[in-house]
């Protein structure tokens, strides 16, 4: 007798391997994708513009990346006099010095741009379709714990999702027409949204991926349904409920492997595990 339920998941066509360059860009998942990644020596590239949980905010990222932009003092939140921050991006870009922050900033941007030239897989990971928008129009990746007064917090249609979305492949594929890419939806729940708002804000983003994979040719991997629907057990979780934790992450993974890398890497790929390994 079976006691779960398996996600199948068949291999890709154009699969990853060590003459690959994969980029990820989004959620706290995207981290842990990346690090198995950069564990195993594949070329990478990971959120030019730090941890991003909704869909525009990747958008600009992304957008910035393609565009080279150059951030300006104008672009920086400074608070206190303390810090400088920039609302498209996560804590990675926190700086007491103006200039330190927007030559990180910058800097990032060109490596990304760079990259995602010459890439062949670029992985979005989507985390929330609630978006916090910031009373002068901006629609921010974070809100640096600035009052939640100062935002005005909204749930993106799946229309205004597929729009997104679709910028991002088409801005994507004009940078770089050979790029495959693929979706994944975070299995982290956004529980301080709330309950049944973090199951609409998944239903949203499910909906709108599915769409833009038919009509675009992009592709899906289940890391939601993985963890949702054959591991479903507080077992799997960080102490926090909310997380998966590293067996989840690792088993996860492992069915990206069987997805994405090509079977010809498994020897190499198990070599450097055991260098790694090594003492």
């Amino acid at each position: 007798m079976e006691f779960r339920t398996a996600i199948d998941v068949k291999p890709a066509e154009k699969s990853i391997d060590f003459n690959s360059g994969v980029a990820l860009f989004g959620s706290c998942f995207s981290e842990n994708i990346a690090k198995k990644i950069a564990y195993f020596q594949i070329p990478h590239f990971k959120n030019s513009h730090g941890i991003l949980f909704n869909p525009i905010a990747i958008e600009e990222a992304l957008s910035d990346c393609a565009k080279k932009r150059k951030y300006t003092e104008g672009d920086l939140i400074c608070r206190d006099d303390i810090l400088a921050k920039s609302w498209a991006s996560f804590v990675l870009f926190r700086h007491k010095k103006r200039w330190q922050l927007l030559n990180k900033i910058n800097r990032s941007i060109e490596e990304g741009n760079a990259f995602l030239k010459s890439n062949t897989h670029l992985i979005l990971t989507l985390g929330t379709a609630w978006i916090y928008t910031h009373h002068k129009n901006t629609i921010v990746g974070n809100c640096h714990k600035i009052p939640q007064k100062e935002f005005d917090k909204t749930l993106l249609s799946v229309d205004e999702i597929i729009q997104s979305l679709t910028n991002i492949v088409l801005n994507m594929r004009a940078l770089n027409p050979g790029m495959e890419i693929i979706f994944t939806l975070s299995p982290v729940r956004h529980l301080k949204d709330g309950f049944v708002e973090n199951s609409l804000g998944k239903a949203n983003l499910l909906a709108a991926i599915h769409s833009v994979c038919r009509a675009l040719h992009t592709h899906y991997f289940p890391s939601y349904e993985i963890m949702m629907d054959d591991l479903r057990d507080y077992r799997f979780y960080n102490a926090d409920m909310i997380h998966p934790n590293q067996i989840a992450i690792d088993y996860i993974w492992e069915l990206f492997r069987e997805t994405w890398i090509d079977p010809a890497v498994y020897p190499v790929m198990n070599e450097v595990d055991a260098i790694q390994k090594d003492p």
